[in-house]
């Protein structure tokens, strides 16, 4: 049987809904580690965790990177790094309560281009999904 992605898709929301408090903590206050310092620390820990997955798996590494889909992942990889310097930054400076559902808003913009680029169904209770998150991140940040 198949494994689905939503056992996944939790997981991750679990484990990030930590990544902004630990951040916070540390990035802040005595003894505080620079915001930049933070990001190089925290993902040499997850390339190592993923090439633990690969060697795990058997997936390889070196024949995928001559995929003609390669340039976007190294795209995403340019927008993922970009995104984790300004969040760090940013809880380095703010309080979590208000920068993390500003950078949850990523979450809608994807939905978003999704539906528009990628030609994935739109419903109206998507729509009402994605207004009532604009609205929260509204009435969390005190804008």
């Amino acid at each position: 049987m198949q494994p689905t992605y939503l056992p996944y898709a939790l997981l991750a929301m679990a484990a990030y809904a930590l990544v902004s408090p630990l951040m916070r903590v540390a990035t802040t206050g005595p003894d505080a580690v620079p915001s930049d310092v933070a990001v190089v620390v925290s993902n040499v820990l997850l390339v190592g965790m993923a090439l633990g997955v690969l060697a795990y798996t058997n997936q390889g590494f070196t024949a995928h990177l001559g995929s003609p889909k390669i340039a976007y992942v190294l795209a995403a990889g340019v927008f993922l790094g970009i995104g984790i310097l300004a969040l760090y930054r940013a809880l380095a400076l703010g309080p979590v309560s208000v920068v993390t559902p500003i950078f949850a808003m990523f979450l809608v913009f994807s939905s978003v281009i999704g539906f528009l680029v990628l030609g994935e169904s739109f419903t109206v209770r998507k729509a009402l999904g994605i207004a009532l998150a604009a609205a929260s991140v509204y009435l969390v940040s005190g804008a």
